[in-house]
């Protein structure tokens, strides 16, 4: 007998090779883990949930979700100014645009520092690059050398009680470019609000490839308790006969 061809669709789909597209029609291989160039799947932020920052903490504009704004704002007020967002959220058509403004250099060399289209943590509206003030040695931004600046290292220090951990540290599992100023926000405590939708969107980048510094991740603990002790010949049945029982005599040792 002749089975539906609709049974065998799963299966044709898992032997067919996945692609993303990317610049000029040309497609990259997407693993079976779902990365594209190292770079994990994310979705666009609705736009119903982006606000524009505040002028004074940003150089040029910037719109993060709703929830990420407050500890923006007092993170950047304990720093004293030093430390500024500085590109924020991105949707997926000006990612691909950013993606593809090098076209002479190839797509997985790219990829080290920039994410392709729909693979970008920017375009969740949770994560920004910060810039760092005031600079050292002309060190423009979003450059390794801003790591050598007094406001890099009290962001490392503090960024983690306002919520915020660094996505790509140095020699980091996913291969991709260390890049001290992009950071992410899952909220300094799981109850924060907006926390749990953050964590819950990252938590495979978390879990597989770790910041550094991170957020401390609420321990999980399944509370038991140990079954009492159970020593062997020491139950023994009750004695029945004729309908009637008695407890069993005892033993003599």
């Amino acid at each position: 007998m002749r089975r539906p061809a609709l049974l065998f669709a799963p299966l044709l789909a898992l032997a067919a090779p996945a692609h993303a597209q990317l610049c000029d029609n040309s497609n990259a291989r997407v693993s079976a883990d779902g990365r594209v160039f190292g770079h994990l799947p994310y979705g666009d932020a609705p736009p119903g949930e982006l606000v524009a920052v505040p002028a004074g903490l940003a150089v040029g504009a910037c719109v993060l979700r709703r929830d990420v704004v407050p500890d923006l704002a007092r993170l950047i007020a304990a720093a004293g100014g030093r430390v500024l967002a500085l590109s924020c959220h991105r949707s997926i058509g000006y990612q691909q645009a950013v993606f593809c403004r090098e076209t002479q250099t190839a797509a997985g060399e790219r990829a080290l520092s920039v994410a392709p289209p729909g693979h970008s943590e920017h375009a969740t509206g949770y994560a920004l690059d910060f810039a760092f003030r005031p600079r050292v040695n002309d060190c423009p931004d979003a450059e390794a050398c801003g790591a050598a600046t007094p406001a890099f290292r009290w962001l490392v220090a503090h960024a983690a009680r306002y919520g915020f951990e660094m996505s790509f540290p140095a020699g980091n599992r996913q291969r991709v470019k260390w890049e001290p100023w992009h950071w992410r926000w899952v909220g300094a405590s799981a109850t924060a609000p907006g926390a749990a939708r953050a964590r819950a969107l990252f938590a495979r980048a978390r879990s597989d490839f770790p910041a550094e510094p991170a957020v401390a991740r609420d321990p999980v603990v399944i509370a038991s308790a140990p079954p009492p002790p159970i020593y062997l010949g020491a139950y023994a049945a009750p004695e029945c006969r004729k309908g009637k029982c008695r407890p069993p005599r005892k033993r003599r040792r």
